[in-house]
């Protein structure tokens, strides 16, 4: 029996993220935030507006300081064997796991993403969750109507049942239509601005692989399992070449959680914003024990 520490990605943000904590030791860490990207990251994630915090450049980093803020909390009474995050909440677990440090995670995932936000322009490309349809027929279907000028692929396996893909906006569009005709229930649009974790991401790949040579990676002390291949690692440079692959691949969650319940972990911790990553668990084993702290008062859940 065992427990592993999971962090949301990006969508969870909500104004009024972290204004809770304030009076906490975890205030020194929100100061740091701003000091680090130069801007008052704090005042939009406390006070909005709300198109301001979802912007990818200020809502990553946001989460991240959010979530760190959290387990700075309560991380004495938590003794966890693994560590995983969505996306973005790679970046938090690596932080969480003495991999980066706060302020190197802060700057990369700002910058993580402005390069994702501009490899694509805003209206070529989107996302759409699929939901009700096998992953092979989604795989199939993707694989039947994407080519080099109308992409469409899976990014995210997000539960049983629930597939994200993304790609251009026509390709999203026509694959709606097919997807439809093979079972699946329904095929929702995000509200996103780019389509994040697809080929169309590659420029964001290699620049994000230009500038973690800049940022130093320490053996982590806890293992992570990241979202691009599902495995265990420990490593900088298998820590390293994970980050910069997962900008164009998919986020395997539902393998993720599939491979920590086969390592033994019975019981999930969910620090951050919201609570979308207890809900997916739920979905693909809904034996598995979740725990959610995404406000200062959930915190007793584990300090007592």
């Amino acid at each position: 029996m065992s427990t592993a520490v999971i962090f949301p990605g990006q969508g969870s943000q909500i104004v009024g993220m972290g204004a809770d904590l304030l009076t906490t030791p975890a205030t020194a860490l929100f100061e740091q935030a701003d000091l680090v990207l130069g801007y008052p990251l704090t005042k939009i994630m406390f006070e909005g507006p709300e198109e301001t915090l979802r912007l990818t450049q200020n809502a990553q980093p946001a989460l991240l300081t959010h979530s760190i803020a959290l387990w700075t909390l309560i991380k004495h009474n938590i003794n966890p064997s693994y560590f995983a995050g969505h996306s973005l909440g790679e970046y938090t677990a690596l932080v969480a796991a003495n991999g980066l440090t706060f302020e190197d995670a802060v700057k990369t995932v700002h910058n993580r993403g402005k390069f994702m936000q501009e490899t694509v322009p805003v209206g070529i490309g989107g996302m759409a969750a699929v939901i009700g349809a096998a992953d092979a027929d989604v795989e199939m279907v993707c694989k039947e109507i994407s080519s080099p000028e109308n992409v469409v692929e899976p990014a995210n396996y997000n539960s049983n049942g629930q597939i994200v893909i993304a790609g251009h906006t026509a390709a999203l569009e026509k694959f709606s239509v097919e997807i439809k005709q093979r079972g699946a229930k329904r095929v929702v649009p995000l509200p996103v601005s780019a389509p994040f974790h697809c080929s169309l991401m590659k420029p964001a790949q290699a620049l994000i692989e230009k500038y973690l040579d800049g940022i130093k990676i320490l053996p982590l002390t806890v293992p992570v399992v990241n979202n691009v291949d599902a495995c265990v690692e420990c490593k900088p440079a298998e820590v390293k070449d994970a980050l910069v692959r997962q900008i164009s691949g998919a986020v395997r969650w539902t393998q993720t959680i599939k491979l920590l319940v086969s390592l033994g972990v019975t019981t999930f911790i969910e620090i951050g914003a919201g609570a979308v990553l207890s809900g997916l668990i739920k979905k693909i084993d809904i034996n598995i024990s979740c725990v959610n702290i995404s406000v200062f008062n959930d915190i007793k859940k584990v300090n007592g």
